[in-house]
């Protein structure tokens, strides 16, 4: 028996990281005001670390677009696969040249991963572990994490390129 709607339930878990952070704040701020001595530099330390917490958690709640997507995303050793109901595959995180939000036919948007060694790997923002991504776009070198939020939120028409590999220069 539950004491908390399941919709309440879903929002909270959804933010579960920024919550978790301000309860470290707010308990690392008051070790660090009331008491003295060690447990005053561990509130200290606690209170950074849980604003720290909070940021990630605020940025992690607003790339989860929600599940029960089609389809399966897992991740395993840099090794990205995404099982869908009509297609799906596999890459290397490290081979992706181009990073994009591309809309379905029914208005959501959609991950479009580019590569050279063959087809576009598409997966649905709501994708079963599609939360997983976050990790994986935060290695792209040169990727503007906020920029790619913002994006997530607007609604799509057309495809918007969000990160692209640098071409290779000769010196």
């Amino acid at each position: 028996m539950s004491f908390i709607r399941p919709e309440v339930a879903k929002r909270l878990y959804r933010w579960r990281e920024a919550l978790a952070g301000a309860g470290a704040a707010v308990l690392g701020s008051y070790w660090m005001m009331v008491e003295s001595g060690a447990l005053a530099i561990i509130g200290t330390a606690l209170a950074v670390a849980g604003a720290l917490l909070i940021f990630a958690g605020i940025q992690r709640a607003r790339f989860r677009q929600g599940s029960g997507g089609p389809g399966i995303v897992q991740i395993t050793e840099g090794q990205l696969t995404y099982f869908g109901p009509y297609d799906g595959g596999t890459l290397a995180v490290d081979r992706v040249t181009t990073l994009s939000l591309d809309p379905d036919g029914a208005g959501r948007a959609q991950w479009v991963l580019s590569h050279r060694d063959g087809d576009d790997l598409i997966i649905p923002v709501h994708a079963e572990g599609a939360e997983a991504l976050f990790d994986v776009f935060g290695t792209l070198p040169g990727l503007n994490t906020e920029a790619m939020l913002a994006e997530l939120q607007r609604p799509h028409r057309t495809r918007v390129v969000l990160w692209q590999k640098d071409a290779p220069r000769l010196h």
